[in-house]
């Protein structure tokens, strides 16, 4: 009798250790499944915040299209300094790449130089000081409004500079040059680092 009751003393303890096994092998496969979900729900995050600012960034291109083709509003419009036949308004050899500061009409205007980096490379897009920004918020010239700022708006408004291009049709002289519009505009997500450049060409109609 005291034979059998050590043998089922045995069974009982191989049978907790069993038990705590399972247990440990149940937790780390839950961790796991957490783990998986968090970072799907991170991937789904970060796809969202891209998504924003690349939305943000497309309205932004569109804005600095009617603010070259035609502003609606009469008060703001700057759309009579891009004209196909001259450069009025943009920067010359020895100015500063793209003008600055939020009160000159000449915001964000670049010159295009031959050789040398492209103007939308050498500005910095988070720049909104009142004198140091150079590059255009939407809206300033167009009137049109864009939300941000909370929840799931973009962080910031976006930004645009526009850079003057010559261009020469085939067989034209080399007094012939005429002028295109580079535009780069800048989208921000919910998370002001989430950022899309997106860049387009467009010549004025007139």
């Amino acid at each position: 009798m005291r034979t059998m009751s050590v043998i089922r003393t045995s069974q009982n303890g191989a049978t907790l250790l069993v038990t705590l096994l399972l247990l440990i092998v149940v937790l780390l496969l839950g961790i796991a499944a957490a783990q998986i979900a968090l970072q799907g729900e991170k991937s789904s995050r970060n796809d969202r915040d891209r998504q924003i600012a690349f939305q943000a960034a497309e309205a932004a291109l569109l804005d600095a299209e009617m603010d070259i083709q035609h502003s609606p509003d009469v008060m703001r419009s700057r759309s009579h300094l891009f004209h196909a036949g001259g450069a009025i308004g943009f920067p010359g050899a020895g100015d500063p790449i793209c003008s600055r500061g939020e009160q000159n009409i000449s915001l964000g205007l670049c010159r295009y130089e031959e050789g040398a980096s492209a103007a939308w490379r050498q500005i910095d897009f988070l720049s909104a000081g009142t004198h140091t920004a150079n590059s255009v918020p939407y809206g300033k010239f167009t009137g049109q409004l864009f939300q941000s700022g909370s929840g799931l708006l973009p962080a910031r408004l976006p930004r645009y500079v526009i850079e003057l291009m010559p261009h020469r049709k085939a067989g034209a002289s080399a007094e012939q040059t005429d002028y295109l519009y580079r535009i780069t505009a800048v989208g921000f997500g919910v998370r002001e680092t989430t950022q899309i450049a997106l860049q387009t060409f467009y010549r004025k109609a007139y």
